[in-house]
């Protein structure tokens, strides 16, 4: 499935959740890994607002890529933020969402409203 770069630099980014392993298998606890680098996979929790609206989304990041200084209800970045459709079907029945993925989590801003 295609890659979907999302330009983030207009929206306000806040930390829902503290970031954590993600989990590959809940019966083994086995934690994800990336399938490139091998590198453990992190999730964390976003409110992502841009032009009026919010969304919640949890979003991959490679273990490395988790910085110091994050706060849950603080603005963050998340550079190289991607969206990558996906589809599977479990138990007889489709299922289908979007996987968002960034390089890191880091400190970030509130954006400025623009004058206009």
């Amino acid at each position: 499935m295609r890659v979907i770069r999302i330009d983030a630099s207009t929206a306000t980014i806040l930390l829902t959740e503290a970031p954590a392993p993600k989990v590959r298998d809940r019966q083994t606890g086995e934690i994800a890994k990336d399938a490139v680098s091998g590198e453990a996979l992190m999730t964390v929790g976003v409110v992502y607002i841009d032009e009026g609206e919010s969304s919640l989304i949890q979003v991959t990041i490679p273990e490395s890529g988790v910085t110091d200084g994050l706060t849950v209800g603080a603005p963050v970045s998340l550079p190289g933020l991607v969206a990558r459709p996906w589809q599977s079907v479990f138990n007889g029945r489709e299922r289908h969402g979007i996987a968002y993925r960034a390089t890191a989590v880091m400190p970030g801003a509130f954006q400025m409203a623009q004058a206009g």
